[in-house]
């Protein structure tokens, strides 16, 4: 889809505003012959929709894949595209990719990735969950104030901070819990946690994932203090979930065979059975129906050829 360069930073500025996340294309180098120009920008959708333009059908099948990685691991990434056999390698910040569908250019584009700040639920107005708002948005965080009832945690959210000196408690830690929230945490003493977390209707597993007292035990007595001991609390479980996840140049290196399963680095990729090409299996990506598989393409010709005779590349689907 192509656009213009003004219509593209109203669309970025529109995603922002809505808290979408989405990646920012922006073609680097190119080599003639290729269609695209350093400068071109697009922009690339969770769906794998493409707005923009930073080059043909299976450039474009490159960018989608990749630039889901890149959401997924919210790293940015340098994508080289280059004419030849299907083949990937990868290295830190850059992967190159070959590509069958190439006329003979090559092209760069880096991917970054524009992640709304992690929205952190903080459950009261006392004068820690006023310092949490006032101490979080310098760390990134986008800290919203509300009470227990109204609560809406999300599987998405960075956590659910629950500072309201016993008023509705229970419930915003519950929906927390069972909406997977990573950091859930309660503000209060030792001895009336575990009554709160005794009370809660969920199973202990899920008790157990709750911090409480929240923060770290730096000996913090005023409101700041506590709010600064439960940030840095938050930001060390955020960095050992990062550490946990596998790297976007490890998972990018793995050539696909067939069909792969979604991972923590994107979604699941398939093999166009034409070129030998790794397209993400999205809507997104041109695909048809053959004997109750779902196949999936770079480009209308791969789809094309395809169609005209299946049975030629029945063995690699």
């Amino acid at each position: 889809m192509a656009g213009s360069a003004g219509s593209l930073a109203a669309r970025a500025d529109e995603l922002a505003s809505r808290r979408e996340p989405f990646v920012h294309a922006t073609v680097v180098r190119a080599q003639r012959p290729t269609s695209a120009h350093a400068g071109d920008t697009a922009l690339v959708l969770p769906t794998g929709e493409i707005q923009g333009f930073v080059g043909g059908n299976c450039v474009e099948a490159s960018v989608r894949e990749y630039s889901l990685q890149v959401l997924a691991s919210q790293e940015p990434l340098l994508l080289r595209v280059l004419p030849g056999e299907p083949s990937r390698t990868a290295e830190e910040g850059a992967v190159e990719v070959s590509n069958p569908c190439l006329s003979g250019g090559a092209i760069e584009i880096f991917l970054q990735p524009r992640i709304p700040a992690p929205r952190v639920l903080v459950v009261g107005t006392t004068p820690v969950a006023q310092a949490l708002a006032t101490l979080g948005s310098g760390v990134g965080l986008e800290v919203e104030l509300t009470d227990g009832e109204s609560a809406d945690p999300r599987r998405d959210d960075a956590a659910l901070i629950v500072a309201s000196h016993g008023r509705a408690e229970e419930g915003a830690l519950e929906a927390a819990l069972r909406a997977d929230v990573p950091y859930v945490a309660l503000v209060a003493s030792e001895t009336r946690g575990a009554a709160v977390l005794e009370s809660l209707d969920v199973d202990d597993a899920l008790r157990r994932r709750v911090f409480t007292p929240a923060g770290l035990q730096l000996g913090a007595r005023t409101p700041g203090e506590i709010a600064l001991s439960i940030l840095a609390q938050l930001v060390g479980e955020r960095s050992k979930a990062r550490r946990a996840a596998p790297p976007l140049a490890a998972a990018a290196a793995a050539a696909p065979t067939g069909m792969e399963a979604p991972t923590e680095s994107g979604p699941a990729s398939a093999v166009d059975p034409v070129c030998g090409m790794s397209v993400p299996a999205l809507e997104s990506s041109l695909h048809l129906v053959h004997n109750g598989m779902t196949v999936y393409f770079c480009s209308p010709g791969c789809r094309a050829a395809f169609r005209k005779d299946p049975e030629r590349y029945a063995l690699t689907t």
